[in-house]
């Protein structure tokens, strides 16, 4: 009997090694990217050059994202860039042009979340740090 057992389990490890194996590999998903194009794109740009559909509507001229590092001596304004997604607080925009995607992450944790126990902080800073490291990633050189 225990024989049977050991040589049930044996064969069930070996169908999992197949199937594992039979299926096709996942595309990895670039969450930065995804974030930047449902919330950035749309003035900045697909590209982050500024190019948007809706950044001639603007009050001001919409920065071109790609060269945020070139125009802060070849170092990525962190601090500030989470301040403007986070707070929407940022002179060029005007009057507020760019929304508050802070408000709009805590509203979006709570919808999602409901009464589930979570911290919107938390949450609210990966989203805006993913964002911030995609926008990294599209720097000038």
């Amino acid at each position: 009997m225990v024989q049977v057992a050991h040589l049930l389990s044996g064969l069930a490890c070996a169908a999992l090694a197949v199937a594992a194996g039979a299926q096709t590999p996942r595309e990895r998903v670039d969450f930065g990217k995804r974030e930047f194009e449902s919330k950035c794109a749309a003035c900045h740009g697909v590209s982050g050059k500024g190019n948007g559909p809706l950044a001639e509507l603007l009050t001001r001229r919409t920065p071109d994202l790609t060269l945020l590092a070139k125009q802060n001596g070849g170092v990525l304004p962190i601090a500030r860039m989470y301040e403007a997604i986070e707070a929407g607080n940022l002179p060029a925009h005007g009057t507020r042009d760019m929304p508050v995607w802070g408000r709009e992450y805590r509203l979006q944790a709570g919808e999602y979340y409901g009464e589930l126990p979570y911290d919107p902080e938390a949450y609210v800073r990966a989203r805006i740090l993913t964002l911030i490291e995609y926008v990294h990633r599209i720097q000038a050189k």
